[in-house]
């Protein structure tokens, strides 16, 4: 990220039957940032996972009594410039492939993975269009 680009303020959220275990493939194996981890019990009530080339996602255990969504259902696009690399350090994790890599029309290389929750994870190139 540009260090004149500002501070993500969009920040996809899911909700795990396992936080904890979710935040572990998260980091080792797509290779997210574990920048805050809030428990209560054995119960991740907020964590925060940053992406190296910026932005992150939100996440914590299930919780039906506040707002809640089912867990497994998130999918979320993630920029990198490492495309191939980071698609095979995730082929090579044993992570469950929807599909390799492959070039879109509209200029991007990307592919998709499903967490063990069943999240899906698109990885690509495309940063979107520039602002006008």
């Amino acid at each position: 990220m540009k260090a004149s680009a500002p501070a993500p303020t969009v920040w996809p959220t899911l909700q795990a039957r396992s936080a904890k275990e979710l935040i572990d493939w998260l980091t080792t194996v797509l290779g997210f940032e574990a920048t805050a981890v809030y428990t209560e019990g054995d119960t991740v009530v907020h964590a925060q996972l940053d992406w190296p080339e910026g932005g992150g996602v939100m996440l914590g255990d299930n919780s039906p009594k506040e707002f809640s969504r089912e867990p497994g259902t998130g999918l979320c696009y993630v920029v990198t410039d490492h495309v191939d690399a980071l698609f095979e350090k995730a082929k090579a994790a044993g992570a469950k492939i929807i599909h390799e890599p492959v070039d879109q029309d509209y200029g991007n290389r990307e592919f998709l993975v499903a967490d063990p929750e069943g999240n899906l994870w698109s990885f690509g190139a495309y940063r979107g269009e520039p602002r006008k």
